[in-house]
């Protein structure tokens, strides 16, 4: 016989655990809430509110409510459904090594994720801080003297590049030149943006016709990627002058890491460089979050979309930070705004600014050389497997013409859970990235070699190699000098830095905040958990 005391299992189970910790409100308070506004129930309130022609007729046919660990549990055994290949697909998507530091410290961390946009400066100088440092490492590894605060990504950034030229130059054209070996991504994204507001998209597929439309054709601006998404890195500097005399702009999309290796493109006068920040420690994850920068000339900045971070000075005499030059309005009123955008990806582009301030000038570097040197040896090894490589330079990707053997390659690379990228004609695109190791190299030449070749030797390089970019392309000017890049190298000031920056913040593991209506605030903790999986 059961006891009086005893509860339901249900009850005891409590499914429903999750409504109660979250949602916030219990009865009182929803019978206070209706009889403020005059409704005598939620029903009613609702009925008042939605018209009749678009009310449901029928409850939703949900499933029963479950715990939180039961949900991870299910989201775990979902994941666990996936194939992980290695990529080496490139294409503006990169293996990255996350410090621990950063990942539990940063994006794990609720004071970063869950705090809103910082217009209200005063809450907001540790985030305001991180962003500065993502401004300046922008600003010196481009080499232009002004970037924003981070943009959606690489591929929105570049139709955003569009619409700032087309603001700021004083050519007349309606039509834009695109290099072909832009990530097909941008490009797409670029055709998508320039159709409804009547610009011409030249496409040029090929050298001679980049030369053609430069010289021929008129235009407000032109896009080229450096180096480019099969691999090559070339040297535009002629090219800008071109532009230049038909009162255009160039626009440069980079890679971050590239530049700390090779000449940037402000150095060769280029007017707006934008690019991705996601090998910059943000994890690929299904294609996003990633932060995308822009940086442009001095003149363009009162146009430029994203948000702005500057330093002032407060009523103590003492450095602040605000966001300078842009009101609120302009990013969230449609009449007002420079960009249909106004969400820049603050926590990614604070994991970035981290791992530069982790990694410094010189770790940064030396992941770069080291990607540059394994590049030259999978290059050196494919040659010596006779094996046509497209490209004389390169920093991180190189192309082989495979013809009709590229479909037996990619069966033997996926058979062995490795992703390699296949364009037109047979030329397979490998890329390489701050995860790759040796072995890597040697499963790569591997897949290329004929059954019973033998594979060239890792050993043959063990003294080095030079990197495979042209020394009038090499960067010889310093870059990260202040000193929030060369002091917090250990995990102890790190851990440190990054906590003092935190505790100048107001977000909700603190406290509501009295702006905004930002949805990733609102996320719970176990929403949040699989973002790091």
């Amino acid at each position: 016989m059961l006891m009086q005391s005893a509860l339901p299992l249900a009850e005891l189970e409590n499914p429903a655990e999750f409504r109660a910790r979250h949602i916030g409100i219990g009865p009182e308070d929803e019978a206070h809430m209706l009889s403020i506004v005059g409704a005598a129930s939620r029903r009613a309130l609702i009925e008042g509110i939605v018209p009749r022609s678009i009310a449901r007729g029928t409850a939703m046919d949900l499933p029963a409510p479950v715990t939180e660990a039961d949900a991870l549990a299910e989201l775990k055994a979902m994941a666990s459904k996936n194939r992980i290949l290695r990529s080496h697909i490139g294409q503006g998507y990169y293996g990255t090594h996350t410090p621990g530091v950063i990942l539990r410290n940063i994006l794990e961390n609720p004071a970063w994720y869950t705090a809103y946009t910082p217009y209200q400066a005063e809450i907001s100088q540790g985030r305001m801080e991180a962003l500065v440092n993502f401004q300046t490492l922008v600003c010196d590894l481009t080499a232009m003297p002004m970037a924003n605060a981070s943009m959606l990504d690489e591929a929105t950034a570049a139709a955003e590049a569009m619409t700032l030229a087309k603001r700021s130059v004083k050519s007349k054209a309606n039509a834009i030149v695109v290099a072909g070996d832009c990530h097909p991504q941008s490009i797409e994204v670029i055709q998508t943006r320039a159709a409804p507001l009547g610009f011409e998209v030249i496409v040029a597929r090929s050298a001679e016709e980049w030369t053609s439309a430069l010289a021929g054709r008129d235009y407000f601006a032109v896009v080229a990627q450096y180096p480019g998404t099969f691999g090559e890195v070339r040297d535009f500097r002629a090219d800008v002058a071109t532009v230049h005399a038909k009162q255009a702009a160039f626009i440069v999309a980079a890679d971050l890491l590239a530049l700390t290796l090779l000449t940037p493109p402000g150095e060769w006068n280029a007017d707006i460089v934008i690019g991705s920040t996601q090998r910059f420690g943000m994890p690929m994850g299904a294609g996003g979050p990633h932060a995308a920068f822009m940086a442009c000339r001095d003149e363009f900045k009162r146009s430029m979309p994203g948000r702005l971070v500057g330093v002032s000075v407060d009523s103590h005499g003492q450095p602040a930070y605000r966001l300078a030059l842009q009101t609120r309005e302009q990013h969230i009123r449609r009449e007002k705004a420079t960009s249909n955008i106004c969400t820049a990806q603050v926590l990614p582009a604070v994991v970035a600014s981290m791992y530069t301030v982790y990694h410094g000038p010189a770790g940064l570097k030396r992941i770069a050389g080291r990607i540059a040197a394994y590049t030259a040896i999978l290059a050196t090894g494919l040659q010596q497997l006779g094996q046509p490589i497209t490209q004389s330079a390169a920093f991180d990707t190189v192309s082989v013409d495979a013809g009709p053997a590229a479909q037996a390659i990619l069966a033997k690379a996926l058979a062995a859970g490795v992703n390699l990228r296949l364009s037109q004609g047979g030329r397979l695109s490998i890329s390489l990235d701050e995860t790759s190791t040796r072995e890597h190299i040697e499963d790569l030449w591997r897949f290329f070699a004929a059954d019973g070749q033998a594979l060239p030797s890792m050993a043959a390089f063990e003294k080095g190699i030079e990197p495979l970019i042209p020394a009038e392309l090499r960067r010889s000017s310093a870059y990260l000098t202040h000193p929030v890049f060369n002091t917090h190298h250990s995990e102890t000031s790190m851990l440190r830095y990054l906590r003092r920056l935190a505790d100048k913040d107001l977000a909700l593991d603190r406290s509501m905040i009295p702006l905004g209506s930002c949805t990733m605030k609102l996320n719970a903790t176990s929403e949040m958990i699989p973002i790091t999986w």
